[in-house]
This record gives structure tokens, C-alpha cells and sequence, in this order.
């Protein structure tokens, strides 16, 4: 079975849209409560809980990030960009994994895999420090044979492949392609002993191709369980895309 973590990012991006300047991130009239989206999702079937502390703080913040670290049942995913205070961050929460991402204060949400082979040794270094605490790694990275090879050489247990290329291109004629693209990685990540995750545009209409990518062990989905949620609920949500995902 698929494993499904539910990314909360927009619902605390809906809070930001009027509550950026609240001196709090949950009470009083600010609403709504990512930590609530996360509880409500695992008691739907949610298997773990993807949160981004981006550093501009332009959705999650801080204080979501402690309160999630104690509240939730599953597993906290922890995506984060490759710096050192990011590695601080995360050595002193301990969220049970962190996915290392790219990041850059001019794209609305993450955009593109990590680097790995052109960022080598600052990738190495953030992977040995986390492994260090007992933190799982995994590396989003694009489905290309040498981001792959080296993510494994550098030790990280976890890749989770990007399928924002694909998901873009699912009504062109280059779908196609880019699902072959992202087979082939799966396959090879499995061959170099990687456990392969995969996320970014994963929604109810593609989902049913993507769960016929072979070796996946997880897929993280945000924006599109928040959206359904905004007419269904966050049960009916998480419940039908989990029900998609392993149909």
C-alpha cells in the first residue's frame, strides 16, 4: 500500500492571507488552525503529516511547526532548504524525517528538484548531521539517473521525486515522456537501494497514473487535498485521495 502524507502548507497560506501581521498563529480570531487540518487528516488515514518552514515564513511558522512536533499522531515530515540554519532548526525539533528541497524567495511554491550534484558537499553535510540525530533524509530531486546515483553515495535512505514536470504536462503531448521520465527514476532509485517518495501536483485526476509508478512507498499531497477540502471537508478529502491513491 501507498502511504499518504498530507502536505498543510495553504492551509496555514489561507491564515497568512489575513492574519500575517496577528501577533499569534492559533486563537482568538485567527483562523485556521494547521495543526487542526494535520489531527483531522490523520484521523482521516493520513499516515504522516509534510509541513515546509520555508525561510520567509511565508505560510508555516515556527510556533506550527513545535505544535504539530507535539500533537500529531503519525510521523512529521520536515521539508526544508539545505542551510545551516535550517540544519539547526531541524537538529533541535527532531521531526521523525526531513525532506531536503530547493528554495528561492521568488517562486510561489517549490519548483524543480534539489541540486544534489551541482551542491555536493552542502548537501553531505546537512544529510550526515540529521543521520547523526536519527533523523531519516530523503532529497527531492528531478528523476534524472545522476541526481539518483549521487543522492544514494551521499547516504541519504530516501529520494522523493518531483512530479510537478509531469503534473504540468498531464493535458499536453508531452505527458508521455514525462512519466516515462519518472519511471525510469523510480526504477533506477530502486536498483541504487534508494526507498522512493514522490510529490508536487499529485492531484484526484493524475493520481491514477501515478500509482502505477513502480516502488512507491509514499506520496506527499498538499495543495490539491486542501483545495477539495474546501467543498468536501478535510475527512472526505484525505479518505477519498488515500482510496485513489491504493484503489
Amino acid at each position: 500500500m501507498i502511504l499518504l502524507g498530507v502536505n498543510i502548507d495553504h492551509c496555514a497560506t489561507v491564515r497568512q492571507a489575513r492574519y500575517r501581521e496577528a501577533a499569534a498563529t492559533v486563537g482568538g480570531a485567527v483562523e485556521p488552525d494547521p495543526v487542526a487540518f494535520a489531527i483531522a487528516s490523520e484521523r482521516a488515514g493520513a499516515d504522516g503529516i509534510t509541513v515546509h518552514l520555508r525561510e520567509d515564513r511565508r505560510h508555516i511558522q515556527e510556533r506550527d511547526v513545535w505544535r504539530l512536533r507535539e500533537s500529531i499522531a503519525t510521523r512529521l515530515n520536515l521539508e526544508m532548504a539545505c542551510t545551516p540554519a535550517m540544519t539547526e532548526f531541524a537538529l533541535k525539533l527532531k521531526p521523525d524525517f526531513v525532506c531536503v528541497v530547493p528554495e528561492s524567495r521568488q517562486e510561489i511554491t517549490t519548483e524543480g528538484g534539489l541540486d544534489v550534484v551541482g551542491h555536493r558537499e552542502r548537501v553531505r553535510a546537512c544529510v550526515e548531521a540529521l543521520a547523526a540525530a536519527g533523523i531519516l533524509v530523503s532529497l527531492f530531486i528531478d528523476p534524472d539517473e545522476p541526481q539518483i546515483e549521487l543522492s544514494a553515495k551521499l547516504g541519504a535512505p530516501f529520494v522523493e521525486l518531483h512530479t510537478g514536470a509531469y503534473a504540468n504536462a498531464y493535458y499536453t503531448p508531452q505527458r508521455a515522456k514525462e512519466f516515462q521520465r519518472l519511471r525510469l527514476g523510480c526504477v533506477r532509485a530502486k536498483d541504487v537501494g534508494l526507498t522512493v517518495n514522490a510529490g508536487h501536483g499529485i492531484n484526484y485526476v493524475n493520481i491514477a497514473e501515478v500509482r502505477t509508478l513502480p516502488h512507491l512507498h509514499e506520496l506527499n499531497i498538499g495543495h490539491s487535498i486542501v483545495s477539495r477540502a474546501l467543498f468536501t471537508g478535510v475527512d472526505e478529502a484525505v479518505r477519498e485521495m488515500k482510496a485513489r491513491m491504493n484503489a
